[in-house]
């Protein structure tokens, strides 16, 4: 019997789609500059490198503890509603610390607030809501579609940033940058509702799926993966402009290789999606783990350059993201849709605690030892400690009894 005729993609979907990557477009590409602020801010309220890491770090930690919470909502209530609130929250996180005089208001603005509003503006929340509406062959390349976002967010945030520092101060730019995330609100109504899962909801009801997942050992595989990915997009991300600048390359550079990594992330977070969709998910995470090690190695060994650099930018942007639609597909491939933001909530809570140590050993480091080498090394290890964790990982669907009309919620 012939395949089935791929299912096209319904004009709701589609609309799911740009408006989730637009949200993600904005929340990402603001949160990308944030690496620009340490030295100015640094002087200004004499904080050093560790405080800064520190402030991040608990962003990125505060955002994946939360996100579970969060994605179960977004699952039962829709992704609009937590969308709107995560805006607000969001832009007025960049005023708060824009009228900073001290590390506390960085921490209550650029840690507590845009960390638990990221929780409601940037993957699992949009993905779980576009995971339920597009058709199954096509999930994982509208989850690199949406990821894509975040690049493109940061390439154009990115530069126009750094373009805003040098024209005026910190603050200034903040304020900036908060009317910008505002654009956030409207583009949730393009997520709101809460839309149905095509042929029917997959999985147990919450609870059950819990207990599910935790006793299945692929899950723990991939949650580790994704804590080796929030760990080097968190070191790389907040302290590559300040280590180019330590080694005598000008700000600029810093600014031009985040912007770099966003631009060449655009293609690689759609085309990583895209073989998800037609191949082995867990074989294109082995893969791309181990060219990041490769990559980090090579970065490390070359005499740094402008030119160098922006090598490295391109060639890491590339692997940046691809974990997300790769990680999230598989989510939903095992444990179905029906709970997909709240288990995909879990996983990037091990991403983000990744992230808080990636952002944070780095300052610690640094202090220590004038250097961010002890940092490059361990990431290496890091990566190919991720890539031999995806390998064993299982990709069938959970088998399951046919559930009881009582089990149901």
């Amino acid at each position: 019997m012939p395949d089935a005729a791929p299912s096209p993609m319904s004009r709701r979907a589609w609309i799911m789609i740009l408006a989730g990557a637009t949200m993600v477009t904005l929340s990402m590409g603001v949160r990308q500059s944030f690496g620009l602020f340490l030295t100015p801010m640094g002087m200004e309220l004499e904080i050093n490198r560790q405080t800064f890491g520190l402030i991040i770090a608990a962003q990125n930690l505060l955002f994946g503890l939360i996100q579970p919470f969060i994605g179960a909502m977004a699952d039962k209530h829709g992704a609009g509603r937590i969308a709107v609130i995560g805006g607000l929250v969001y832009a007025g996180g960049l005023v708060v610390s824009a009228l900073a005089a001290s590390s506390l208001g960085l921490m209550i603005g650029f840690g507590a607030m845009v960390g638990l509003a990221m929780s409601g503006v940037t993957f699992v929340v949009v993905l779980g809501a576009v995971g339920k509406i597009v058709p199954p062959e096509k999930r994982t390349l509208a989850f690199g579609i949406v990821t894509a976002g975040g690049s493109f967010g940061q390439f154009l945030v990115v530069p126009a940033a750094q373009a805003l520092l040098d024209a005026y101060d910190w603050r200034i730019t903040l304020f900036i940058l908060a009317a910008v995330a505002a654009l956030m609100i409207p583009a949730a109504l393009g997520v709101a509702g809460k839309p149905p899962a095509r042929g029917g909801v997959e999985g147990p009801p919450l609870k059950a799926a819990l207990a599910e997942a935790f006793t299945h050992p692929s899950f723990w595989l991939l949650n580790f993966g994704f804590f080796v990915c929030g760990f080097h997009i968190a070191f790389v991300g907040t302290h590559l402009p300040a280590y180019l600048r330590d080694l005598g390359l000008s700000p600029s550079v810093g600014a031009n290789c985040l912007a770099l990594i966003g631009l060449f992330n655009i293609a690689g977070s759609w085309l990583w999606g895209a073989w998800g969709s037609k191949g082995s998910k867990k074989n294109l995470l082995v893969l791309l783990y181990g060219l990041r090690a490769v990559t980090l190695v090579v970065f490390i060994l070359v005499p740094l350059s402008p030119a160098s650099a922006l090598i490295f930018a391109a060639t890491f942007g590339f692997l940046w993201l691809g974990t997300v639609p790769l990680t999230n597909g598989l989510v939903a491939q095992i444990y179905g849709l029906r709970n997909l933001s709240a288990l995909a909530g879990i996983v990037f809570m091990n991403h983000q605690i990744g992230a808080f140590f990636g952002a944070w050993l780095a300052g610690v480091a640094f202090d220590a030892t004038g250097s961010y080498m002890l940092m490059w090394i361990v990431s290496i290890g890091l990566a190919l400690t991720a890539a031999a964790a995806n390998a064993p990982i299982r990709e069938a669907p959970l088998v399951r009894a046919q559930a009881s009309p009582l089990a149901a919620e």
